[in-house]
């Protein structure tokens, strides 16, 4: 059956996708977790700590979605990388869903009992759900740019080489903590504008200022790296981007400055890193002056760049092998069928505008600071 839109351009068309929804799921549920792990810091008192959990008790549960929107289309439209993610990097995604499930756990038992012990308990839970996830997929990040340890055998059969320590290299914990940095200054730009005026907004602002400093610093601390000690990744032929999914037919070699590449070829990939500094520079800005918007608008700019980084500098790569570069996935080798891709295409163009339209809908309705006031008169507050 001949489809409007050839194979080679729905394989970029969805690689742009995915690279939407994970932003989307930085942006949202990340500012989500920025604020948990801020939690027991900026809050000192009880009404303080429930107030904060407000800020986003209302809408992290659709955050999540996005979650879990980028799991289903890697799934769907990656399979291969799906399943040497989700095996080889298996103990890290566990580690992931079980901080994860503390929060709605956390959200929703936290005030049943008066104990201060009792939700002091569950503030840290909140504050563990929210930071480690997030360092380990900063972590997870580091070693995708470093390349992950598997190879395939001639039936395609998966051999994955690294251990859960072995994730943990000292330029993927780098990535962690510019992960860390990126979303608590989201989390503390987030709360500039949700949070009532107080004592609450002036410790967010400064664990935010620190952040912020932090992950300018971080960033040009990766990008060095990557330019000057690290290893990439390229394709020995640039032009057969068409064919059957297949990654041992795809020449790759592992070069240092590798990641560099596409900057050449293509000078307007250098707005994303741009944007990754200017955005914590805004930000940064903003929590000095205490203007609530320019913090969130630099922070979500500095997240769209970093991320956007990332992904423009791997292009056409989604996850490399160290241990057989000739294993490595990619845009081209790594799809679901030029049927299967069309499908999900024309269901996102139909469904995805809806998720959006109505989540700022939800955002419009709820929008307005939580206080401490409201905590007394409320009862559907946490």
């Amino acid at each position: 059956m001949e489809l409007p839109i050839d194979y080679a351009t729905l394989r970029v068309i969805w690689w742009a996708l995915m690279g939407v929804l994970l932003i989307g799921f930085a942006l949202t549920d990340g500012f989500d977790m920025g604020v948990g792990a801020l939690l027991p810091f900026v809050a000192k008192t009880d009404e303080e700590r429930r107030m904060v959990i407000n800020t986003v008790g209302a809408t992290w549960e659709g955050n999540q979605v996005w979650f879990i929107l980028g799991g289903g289309a890697i799934f769907a439209a990656w399979p291969l990388v799906y399943a040497v993610s989700f095996s080889g990097f298996y103990l890290a995604m566990f580690l992931v869903l079980a901080a994860m499930i503390l929060r709605p756990v956390g959200f929703k038992y936290r005030s049943k009992r008066p104990d201060p012990r009792w939700r002091s308990f569950w503030d840290w839970a909140l504050f563990t759900g929210g930071f480690v996830p997030v360092l380990v997929f900063g972590v997870a990040v580091g070693n995708v740019l470093q390349g992950a340890p598997f190879r395939f055998d001639s039936d395609l059969r998966i051999t994955y080489l690294g251990s859960l320590l072995g994730l943990f290299s000292p330029f993927a914990l780098l990535c962690g903590l510019l992960s860390v940095a990126m979303l608590v200054l989201h989390g503390a730009a987030w709360l500039s504008v949700k949070a009532e005026e107080g004592p609450v907004i002036e410790r967010a602002r400064r664990f935010g200022e620190i952040a912020g400093l932090a992950s300018i610093v971080l960033f040009a601390a990766g990008g060095f790296f990557v330019a000057f000690g690290g290893q990439g990744f390229r394709l020995e032929d640039l032009t057969n981007a068409a064919g059957p999914s297949n990654p041992l037919r795809t020449g790759v070699v592992a070069a240092p400055g590798a990641w560099l590449d596409n900057y050449v070829r293509h000078s307007w990939m250098i707005l994303a890193p741009v944007l990754g500094f200017v955005g914590a520079a805004l930000a940064l800005l903003g929590l000095r002056l205490d203007k609530a918007a320019l913090s969130f608008t630099g922070s979500t700019v500095s997240t769209l760049g970093i991320i956007s980084t990332v992904g423009l500098s791997m292009f056409p790569f989604i996850l490399p092998s160290v241990a057989d570069p000739r294993s490595s996935l990619t845009v081209w080798n790594a799809s679901s069928s030029h049927l299967t891709l069309f499908i999900m295409l024309v269901c996102t163009v139909i469904f995805l505008p809806l998720v959006l339209l109505y989540t700022a809908w939800v955002y419009k309705v709820l929008w307005g600071r939580s206080t401490t006031a409201a905590l007394a008169t409320n009862p559907d507050l946490y």
